[in-house]
């Protein structure tokens, strides 16, 4: 998300919101301000909160959007007609107001079309006057900030670690994937909790999730455009890669997963729980 914030800021940051296409009713969270507020008024920058795009206009209203799991971004130029399956929502900005020449003129509009694959419909946008944080309100510490590593250092939870990591409330922007990859690399069971660390454990979390992130980041850095693949798989170092080899020189093993409702848990027995299978409700009994 911070990656596509930075492509998106470069893309049309600085031009004023055109129109907003509404294609998804049940999107759009709030009522007050209207989006039609923002029309004509200059985007200033494209931010990220945790999973949330933060788009702060110049009059001090913010648009925020969430993608959910399965939502994707489009960028378009000219602005399309079409409405894709899945559509949520299309932004459309003007191009630059004043050529320098002559009378202003509105030239090379762009637009962010904002789509949902799958069948759960969860990406949604709001619309926030100055002063009011929205879904942003209560959200956790940042992986990068001081205040992330006081709470992996001091914490007593005894939840689950996964659980920590991927509670937007606990700690915003890393989830389960990241989360995934994070514990596998600190050699961490996903089943321990933070109040059981010990302090070179606790060092060896701060110091994955450091690693972990600054090459994702990089990583996504690289591509352009958009975010419109419906699958993004091919990004992770474990999550997603039940029955494939351990990433791990030396290791050997088959990574194992732990499957909930709606997601599943990667790790490896070898190298994160001393060679423990852990229980999956997926096989309908316990393993130890």
């Amino acid at each position: 998300m911070q990656a596509l914030a930075e492509r998106l800021e470069t893309f049309v940051t600085g031009r004023a919101l055109d129109g907003a296409q509404l294609l998804s009713f049940s999107s759009l969270k709030t009522f007050s301000p209207q989006v039609e507020d923002l029309y004509g008024q200059t985007l200033n920058a494209i931010t990220r909160r945790a999973k949330y795009l933060v788009w702060a206009f110049a009059g001090g209203t913010r648009i925020v959007v969430h993608l959910s799991q399965a939502g994707r971004v489009d960028v378009e130029e000219p602005p399309k007609t079409t409405r894709p399956r899945g559509s949520v929502v299309r932004f459309i900005f003007s191009g630059p107001s004043d050529l320098g020449v002559g009378p202003p003129v509105t030239v090379g509009e762009r637009a962010v079309l904002v789509r949902e694959f799958g069948t759960q419909r969860k990406a949604s946008w709001w619309v926030l006057a100055p002063g009011d944080d929205g879904p942003l309100e209560g959200l956790g510490p940042e992986p990068d900030s001081p205040e992330f590593a006081e709470l992996i250092r001091t914490s007593t939870s005894t939840r689950r670690l996964h659980s920590d990591l991927r509670d937007q409330r606990a700690v915003a922007g890393i989830g389960r994937g990241w989360g995934d990859d994070i514990l596998h690399r600190a050699r961490l069971s996903p089943f321990a909790s933070l109040g059981s660390l010990s302090a070179e454990e606790r060092e060896r979390l701060l110091a994955a999730t450091t690693s972990v992130l600054d090459e994702a980041l990089a990583l996504e850095r690289r591509r352009t455009g958009g975010l419109s693949e419906a699958k993004l798989g091919g990004r992770f170092a474990v999550h997603g890669r039940f029955g494939q080899p351990c990433p791990t020189p030396g290791c050997g093993d088959t990574m194992r997963r732990v499957s909930f409702d709606s997601y599943e848990m990667t790790y490896c027995a070898s190298c994160q729980t001393g060679g423990k299978v852990l229980a999956d409700r997926r096989l309908s009994r316990l393993l130890k």
